[in-house]
């Protein structure tokens, strides 16, 4: 598909109606009973998630995404009454997330403020205990970017890292649509149950159903998991205010990807299902990536970055397998255990995937890049199975019930 066609692409026709009660503002008490809406060869069924192993063959790879939400929401109130929210996006220094997470000084982050008319130059202070231990923290802002402030944290006791304050003195982000604040439980229900990276503002929600029993269940049936991350970034809420697709601005998020990771995707390229778009994302984001390095591979680290329309009018393709293999080959030759990139990759009916067979995902907001996705995976299918989970009484969003996508054959290379 050509950049040209693809920018031009209205986003009112990717709109339907959600009325405010499907809106699943709380998970179910059980993950797995949520109900799965199952689409294959242009038939749509539904089932209960807990047998979700029996759709998936044998032998098959599932690759999730192994981020952990953080507490980024920090809640300053001045001398004066005035609260500030202070919302951490991503690192700024030290970049690297697990880098900044084990400072225990000072470091700084990208951050959108809440209140922000309220905070002046001056600087901000909050007490917190940790184990009884009384730490002062500060936040001053120190540069304003077009859609974030850069803040700067210190705080006065070496003992704690960073990682640990938030835990503390933060509170947990979900989403905006919910309309609630977060509560204890929230701490718990709005992670995966194999989250192990911490980074996002966001959940891939698409992971909440899974339980250990469902995870056993592809054992038993020899389904293997492999791990990416991504770290969900506040920009996944942003919604498309522009007419056409074109004038949008596609956010950009930190991925890794282990060398076995790839190993493994390279060894089950036509056997692949990605839990959760931030996977399909990510994964995709690999066939980018490994052309760069195959037509450059003494590409420095800061040159590992998929742009938002590099999809799109392409030159010089490469196979599917030989973006991988250049990967696995660059790794070996840097002596690196982890992919480090970016990725601002906007997938947009049209787009032709490279590795997955099937997507497991939620159920996506009206004209959003995420139905966007959906639309790519099953073209004009998408309005069926949003159709049909309507009038099915499926939960929509975050907390509502999922769906497994076969990708019709049209949108699937080779």
């Amino acid at each position: 598909m050509k950049k040209c066609d693809a920018e031009k692409i209205r986003i009112a026709d990717y709109n339907y109606t959600l009325p405010s009660e499907k809106i699943a503002k709380y998970p179910l008490e059980k993950r797995d009973a949520s109900k799965l809406l199952l689409f294959r060869d242009n038939s749509i069924s539904t089932l209960p998630f807990s047998d979700i192993a029996a759709q998936i063959p044998e032998s098959s790879l599932m690759v999730f995404n192994d981020t952990r939400v953080i507490h980024a929401r920090l809640i300053f109130e001045k001398s004066t009454g005035a609260v500030i929210e202070v919302f951490c996006l991503s690192p700024h220094a030290p970049r690297d997330y697990s880098v900044n997470f084990q400072q225990r000084t000072a470091c700084s982050w990208h951050c959108m403020i809440g209140n922000a008319k309220r905070w002046k130059d001056d600087v901000l202070h909050m007490s917190v205990f940790i184990n009884n231990e009384k730490v002062s923290l500060s936040a001053r802002k120190t540069k304003r970017n077009a859609d974030d402030v850069v803040v700067e944290f210190s705080w006065d006791n070496p003992d704690f890292t960073f990682s640990e304050l938030l835990e503390v003195a933060g509170k947990l982000p979900i989403p905006p649509y919910l309309n609630r604040a977060s509560e204890v439980r929230d701490d718990e229900t709005y992670q995966t149950v194999y989250s192990a990276v911490e980074g996002s503002v966001a959940a891939p929600t698409a992971g909440l159903h899974f339980t250990p029993e469902v995870m056993e269940s592809f054992r038993k049936k020899g389904i293997h998991p492999a791990r990416v991350t991504l770290h969900v970034g506040a920009g996944t809420f942003k919604p498309v205010k522009s007419e056409a697709i074109g004038d949008h601005d596609m956010h950009t998020e930190f991925i890794s990807v282990s060398r076995e990771t790839v190993q493994a995707l390279y060894e089950n390229e036509n056997n692949l299902v990605v839990v959760g778009t931030t996977s399909m994302r990510t994964v995709e984001s690999l066939y980018y990536l490994g052309k760069k390095i195959f037509l450059q591979p003494d590409i420095q680290p800061e040159g590992l970055v998929v742009f938002q329309w590099e999809p799109y009018g392409e030159e010089n393709p490469v196979s599917p397998k030989l973006a991988l293999k250049s990967i696995i080959d660059y790794l070996i030759k840097n002596n690196r255990d982890q992919l480090l990139a970016l990725t601002q990759i906007m997938i947009v009916p049209g787009y032709t995937f490279h590795y997955p067979q099937a997507l497991i995902t939620n159920f996506h907001q009206p004209q959003s890049t995420l139905l966007l996705l959906i639309a790519s995976c099953i073209d004009k299918h998408w309005k069926d199975v949003y159709d049909y989970a309507l009038q099915n009484n499926y939960r929509f969003l975050s907390y509502g019930d999922s769906s497994l996508l076969w990708l019709t054959t049209n949108q699937l290379s080779g």
